[in-house]
């Protein structure tokens, strides 16, 4: 006898597809939960990232594939997904890091991550010591009086300066030391670098960024070079509850697939901006890693594989008020936050990214009043320089 039409309304079909044919596209699994014919087997899918999926935010088929695939990106024995980029950086921080523990951090870094430092150093006494990234300097603040530090964080391109450090031996020097290593590497993406490859013990990115590509995921990723750090972080995770949707791991997927052409692009771009901004007489200086002249120019090129990536900062002559001027001026370029999209973005870092940061903080991150920051998109680029020279006249 059939069920009540409220049960069949319930129970939808849901059928695996036959064998002999799969879809191009990774499926989009949207379900928060899995069923068990065995009480035994649900609760063995509870032991570990890896297992059948019981409960989303402990695993998800699309999730899944989008971990699997930036493991393989970036060369990487296995990847976690979050929620945003900060999810990331805080689920690796929390996960790594004990009450007492010492971390090494790059001077200019992005000012979420300022934040999140600042908060761990208040509330669990960790202490925090910001350094130039020099292999000198690092070994020199690692090796002082105390504890030894537990960890290094690094960004391949600093937000927003530029700076590109040089990571194969600064990666050395915390090999050797002991110290574990973790990479933001969402301005260069694995297109441009790979640091695992280069000897990092832990990579992180805003998802957001490059590999989603398209101003439409909130997403972040830990992808991890030993795959007990992975296991060892997987809990905090889960704890946490900064699990990645499906939606924006499968919106992130799709963009990877187009990753290569369109950092081609914007790296492309952007470099004919930081040369055409370098000539204009109301600009101070730039801030581009491929740009000759710029401090890390020639670590850029070694570090950097086929561009120096779609971020590029100007310091304008006029100060605080001319950069307010310009970035209120552009009409092809948007004024909003975040970057690595297909459209041009401007943002001035002093009161957005990094209002976090004091006067002094902003100083020795190198981040002028004038400083304005520009996420190169794949428009024509010149149509980008007539905007951009409208602006600045």
């Amino acid at each position: 006898m059939p069920h009540h039409i409220s049960t069949r309304a319930v129970h939808v079909v849901n059928d695996p597809p036959p064998p002999g044919s799969r879809p191009l596209s990774v499926p989009l699994v949207q379900s928060s939960a899995f069923a068990f014919d065995s009480a035994d087997a649900l609760a063995e899918a509870m032991a570990g990232p890896d297992g059948p999926y019981a409960y989303s935010r402990r695993g998800n088929p699309t999730v899944r594939a989008l971990e699997q695939t930036l493991a393989g990106l970036e060369g990487g024995a296995g990847a976690l997904a979050f929620a945003s980029g900060m999810g990331a950086v805080s689920g690796v921080l929390l996960g790594l890091l004990r009450t007492g523990d010492r971390v090494l951090a790059q001077r200019c870094l992005y000012g979420g991550t300022y934040a999140v430092l600042a908060d761990l150093s208040a509330r669990y006494g960790i202490e925090v010591t910001y350094v130039d990234p020099e292999p000198a300097d690092v070994e020199a603040a690692a090796t002082a009086a105390g504890e030894r530090p537990a960890l290094l964080l690094l960004e391949t391109i600093a937000n927003p300066t530029g700076q590109v450090p040089d990571l194969p031996a600064l990666l050395a020097v915390a090999r050797r030391l002991g110290i574990i290593s973790v990479v933001d590497n969402s301005l260069a993406s694995p297109v441009l670098c790979r640091p695992l490859e280069l000897g990092a013990d832990v990579v992180v990115h805003s998802t957001t960024k490059y590999l989603a590509g398209h101003s439409d995921v909130l997403g972040g990723a830990a992808v991890f070079a030993d795959d007990g750090l992975r296991r060892r972080i997987w809990p905090r995770t889960v704890e946490l509850g900064a699990c990645a949707d499906p939606f924006a791991a499968w919106l992130t997927l799709r963009g990877i697939q187009t990753l290569p052409l369109r950092m081609r692009e914007t790296c492309a771009s952007a470099a004919v901006l930081a040369e055409r901004f370098a000539a204009h007489p109301s600009v101070a200086a730039v801030h581009y890693p491929w740009l000759p002249g710029r401090p890390s120019y020639d670590t850029a090129r070694k570090v950097l594989s086929g561009g120096g990536g779609g971020l590029l900062s100007v310091e304008l002559a006029g100060g605080r008020e001319a950069g307010r001027a310009f970035i209120e001026g552009v009409r092809i370029a948007r004024l909003a936050l975040s970057l690595g999209g297909v459209e041009s973005l401007v943002a001035h870092p002093a009161s957005t990214s990094h209002r976090e940061l004091d006067a002094g903080a902003l100083a020795a991150a190198g981040i002028a009043p004038g400083l304005v920051r520009l996420s190169v998109g794949i428009e024509d680029v010149d149509d980008l320089w007539g905007d951009f020279a409208d602006a600045l006249g």
